[in-house]
Order: structure tokens, then sequence, then C-alpha cells
């Protein structure tokens, strides 16, 4: 594994030690960076251990929600909307308008209760929306690609 600072090596044994508990099916794609894919059911998240400003991490936890969306001035409307509601987390899009739902957590503080939160609020939102993104704006739900 290549880490680039300590605090990152850190923060990732910190989640690999808790990520057991929260799923059994853990893998890591990408087996020289720090990144952790976990199944649930159809649904993939993804956690990303980053660096931030060289002496801090952030948990980047996130799923793709749809794909091959039409990009228009509704769709944007409605996510920005959403964003406003959500107690934890939001929708980014890809520069290839690929629509993901993340939550950002600071490393060296996070907890174990807030990590699993914020795991089970991208895998819930992910699911919620992604029928409902695609009826109205076409394209394919994310979880489809994987089958």
């Amino acid at each position: 594994m290549n880490f680039q600072t300590e605090a990152q090596k850190d923060c990732y044994q910190k989640v690999a030690d808790w990520l057991p508990e929260i799923c059994d099916r853990i893998s890591n794609p990408f087996t020289d960076s720090p990144i952790f894919s976990l199944q649930f059911g159809s649904a993939t998240v993804l956690v990303e251990i980053r660096i931030f400003r060289q002496v801090e991490t952030v948990i980047y936890i996130w799923a793709y929600v749809a794909t091959e969306v039409e990009v228009n001035d509704d769709l944007l409307r409605f996510l920005l909307k959403q964003n406003d509601v959500f107690r934890f987390g939001g929708f980014s899009m890809a520069d290839d308008g690929d629509i993901r739902f993340h939550v950002t957590l600071l490393g060296s503080s996070c907890q174990q209760n807030e990590f699993k939160l914020a795991v089970t609020e991208v895998l819930e939102s992910a699911d919620r929306y992604d029928d409902e993104i695609v009826e109205r704006w076409g394209g394919r739900r994310a979880a489809d690609d994987l089958f």
C-alpha cells in the first residue's frame, strides 16, 4: 500500500478495523491505493482515505447513483434542492455527468459511530434516489452496470 503520510496510514488502519462490523463484503480494488469497496446487495460504496492539507486526512465515502443521465437545468435544480435537505452528505457530478452521493469526514477525529452513520447515509441515499433520477432524466442506475 502506498501512503503519502503517516496520518493517511493511521486513518486507513482505523477504518480497516471498523469495516468488518459494518459489512462482510469488503475489497480493495486498487491494491496500491487507500480505497475500500463495500458491497451491500446491489449497491457499492467506496471509501477513500485522502490527504487534506498535508497534515490531515479526510474519509471520502461515496456511491454512484446514476450514469448516462441527460444533464439539464431541471436535473441540476433537483440535485441542488435535494442537497439542501440532506442531514449528512450530498449529490455531486463527475466530469462525465455520472451522479454520485457522498459524505466527507475529517479523518483524525472521526469516530466509529459517525463513520457507520455516513456509510449508511450514502448507501440509503444512493438506493433511494437512483430510481427517481433514472425515471425522470433517463440513463441507468449505477447498480445496473454491475450486473
